[in-house]
């Protein structure tokens, strides 16, 4: 058996289609199809065989052109995996319908997604959608839909390497790719020194191009590793913390999957039902405020309220919480 699994988002969406991963590979083989930005992700999960990179120019952001040669150039590629099935794994604002025709067309004779629109031939079986479950959960259950068969939803990475920083400490990782799921940058700031005044040392994480982010943030009192771990290596950084603190971002996820507790400040501009830390976790931010299901990139509301009105104390307690 060889399923393909498509999820052409980033690095957190990845590693929230993990248990539809692990229950298709207890199976055979599984080829997992991702965007660019979710490579390094898909090279952590559990069961994949094989990675095929796709940049998707209907999910992608921003997108690239779509061109005949390049749907042509994947449409081939796809047949050649000479799938068995294939598991096309969406938000709830996507539609699987567009890739469900490029692997029509390649010959996967099963299709499984779920789907608000009708979608005639282009699936074989089509879920309908549940705006409560968590966005692992949902996957599995495409991957259940398509005769697969596991209960476990937790989210996993293979072993991470060792870290060398002493313990213990807490992480705080301040970046995000839209600015509206994250705290702004003085409030990460006075939060590093929060934390240090209770006595926490403080690990300050983020991509390179965060680097001089999380130099601000970190200041005189947290250890900046801005720009200078690996996705790998952030995972062993953080199995190795006592508590994450950051936005709805990957690395929350990534530490949910190393079993780290994580202190979510949570933009409410997607549903924390679905896409809060899948482990254990605090969430932190009115999760009524007015940019509330928007799904805004750059926060739409004056003054960002809905996280900037978050006292560094409550982050304080919070951290205090899932370290107890």
């Amino acid at each position: 058996m060889r399923t393909l699994i498509a999820r052409l988002d980033s690095d957190g969406d990845v590693l929230l289609s993990g248990p539809a991963v692990r229950a298709a590979a207890a199976a055979g083989e599984v080829v997992f199809l991702c965007g660019p930005a979710g490579v390094q992700a898909a090279e952590l999960l559990p069961g994949v065989t094989r990675i095929v990179e796709w940049e998707c120019p209907w999910i992608a952001n921003p997108a690239p052109d779509v061109r005949a040669f390049d749907i042509e150039a994947i449409t081939a590629l796809l047949r050649g995996i000479r799938a068995d099935v294939a598991l096309i794994l969406t938000s709830f604002h996507q539609s699987p319908l567009p890739l469900a025709l490029v692997l029509r067309l390649a010959g996967v004779p099963k299709i499984v997604a779920r789907s608000v629109d009708y979608a005639g031939s282009l699936l074989d079986v089509r879920l309908r959608d549940d705006p409560d479950l968590p966005e692992a959960e949902r996957a599995l259950e495409v991957a259940r839909a398509a005769g697969f068969t596991s209960s476990d939803s937790r989210l996993a990475v293979v072993e991470p390497p060792k870290t060398e920083l002493s313990h213990p400490y807490v992480v705080v990782h301040p970046g995000a790719t839209a600015p509206a799921r994250t705290w702004s940058p003085d409030r990460w700031a006075k939060a590093v020194v929060a934390l240090t005044a209770a006595g926490y040392r403080v690990v300050v994480t983020g991509g390179p191009a965060e680097a001089g982010l999380t130099e601000h943030v970190a200041g005189a009192c947290g250890t900046d590793l801005g720009g200078r771990t690996s996705f790998r290596e952030l995972a062993g950084v953080l199995a190795g913390a006592d508590a994450v603190v950051a936005g709805n971002t990957g690395p929350a996820h990534l530490a949910a999957a190393v079993g780290t507790p994580v202190v979510s400040l949570f933009s409410p501009v997607v549903p924390a039902a679905r896409w809060a830390p899948h482990g254990r976790h605090v969430l932190l931010g009115d999760q009524n405020a007015p940019c509330r299901g928007t799904r805004a990139r750059e926060c739409p509301v004056p003054g960002h309220p809905c996280l900037d009105l978050i006292d560094p104390a409550e982050v304080v307690a919070a951290v205090a919480e899932v370290t107890a």
